[in-house]
């Protein structure tokens, strides 16, 4: 008698695509942001320095809230976690029109956006997914669900350019809080809370001691010298992204070019993007994660150089863009990935959460150093220099993280 019992793969990849298409909304709702600092500046009449203040505070909350919620999610499960985040994220982008001064975009697109983005993001989404899968299978889904946070960014930007273009900033506001919405339905797959003991039997490398709490568990992933490397390697590329989401629009306005450039580099990013996550993920299965990140980190400074010796072309942001999408959001399977062989899968959404934070807490200072050098000196170029060194720096960081397994248990006498 043959056993019907169905393939694992079954049981899992239908919450990855879930996953999959509720990153897609949530992260191009975000990397779409950048395409608003002009026009918010033209009807309002804020200066780039207070807007991008506004989005620099969004970019820290979207970290901050991470942490929190994949906690929950990680002792809840993850549903209810997912049906607030999409609540949040259209109340945010509804509300921002309404109130177009520094203290109203502080708290519609700074504030709630922000947390209802977090909310429906990598820690959550990622968390939820790889508890329920064999532990040779996460990096590439970890790959997927990344890709579709990309391929967001390459159907979004396009479309909120082209609202802006006919019908105002305010209408492409609304129009995000539609797209928003979709992710409500979205959450029912993910909402499943996932059994202790599968998990610990599903993870291979590393294995929480019995009963382990979340809390002692934060405890001796912060006292790993491999996991504070990762900290340091995510804050630079956090900066690093940050400000190009936000001010590669103002820098492709400073070289006298259209915000049709704008939106097809962001695109370009995007799309490009969606083969990297994918790359990321499948190399993640073959090679040693921390040279993975080492060599996306250093490639970054080399395309920076080669850009700013470069003529300030469409063709020039085209070809830029396309080499930045390839490691853009792909740094997100590994360092996952290796948050996972650390520690295990069971309260991955949280400490891949505090990753997450790391990499925001860089964002912040990217999204709103950007703007303040742009008004002291009038053009990026400080930023793009610092941008390099970051990186490098960034691609050092990881070179000493040991991917061998940490002592999981709590002390003992």
């Amino acid at each position: 008698m043959t056993s019907t019992a169905p393939h694992p793969a079954t049981r899992y990849w239908p919450l990855v695509l879930a996953a999959t298409a509720m990153l897609m909304i949530t992260m191009g709702v975000r990397q779409s942001m950048g395409l608003f600092v002009a026009p918010i500046g033209q009807s309002s009449g804020l200066s780039v320095a207070q807007i991008s203040f506004a989005l620099a505070i969004g970019q820290f909350v979207w970290g901050a809230v991470q942490p929190v919620f994949g906690a929950i999610a990680d002792q809840r499960g993850p549903g209810r976690v997912l049906v607030a985040g999409g609540i949040l994220l259209a109340a945010g982008m509804v509300l921002a029109p309404a109130m177009p001064s520094q203290w109203g975009l502080l708290l519609t697109l700074g504030v709630l956006s922000a947390a209802g983005a977090g909310a429906g993001s990598f820690s959550i989404l990622i968390g939820a997914t790889a508890q329920h899968m064999p532990a040779e299978k996460r990096s590439m889904a970890a790959g997927v669900i990344n890709a579709g946070g990309s391929f967001g960014q390459f159907v979004f930007a396009p479309l909120v350019q082209a609202v802006i273009s006919a019908a105002g900033w305010a209408a492409a506001m609304w129009t995000l809080a539609v797209s928003a919405l979709a992710t409500l339905p979205l959450a029912w797959p993910l909402r499943r809370k996932p059994a202790d003991a599968a998990n610990a039997a599903a993870t291979t490398h590393a294995t929480p001691a019995p009963g382990i709490g979340l809390r002692e568990q934060v405890r001796i992933a912060l006292r790993d010298r491999s996991y504070w490397m990762l900290h340091l390697g995510f804050f630079t590329c956090g900066v690093h992204i940050a400000f190009l989401v936000t001010h590669l629009p103002g820098e492709i306005a400073l070289c006298g070019l259209p915000a049709s450039v704008s939106a097809v580099s962001l695109a370009l990013i995007g799309l490009f993007n969606v083969g990297g996550s994918l790359a990321a993920g499948w190399l993640g299965q073959r090679m040693r994660m921390k040279y993975l990140l080492a060599a996306m980190y250093a490639s970054r400074a080399v395309m920076i150089a080669i850009y700013l010796v470069s003529p300030p072309t469409p063709l020039t942001f085209f070809i830029f863009s396309a080499g930045l999408g390839l490691t853009w959001l792909a740094t997100v399977p590994p360092t996952a990935g290796l948050v996972g062989k650390l520690f295990g899968a069971r309260y991955l959404g949280t400490l891949f959460g505090l990753t997450l934070l790391s990499h925001q807490l860089g964002g912040f200072f990217g999204a709103w150093i950007g703007g303040v050098v742009l008004e002291r000196f009038g053009d990026f170029s400080w930023m793009w220099y610092a941008d390099m060194v970051l990186a490098l720096l960034a691609a050092a960081a990881n070179l000493p993280i040991r991917e061998s397994n940490p002592r999981l248990q709590p002390a003992t006498a």
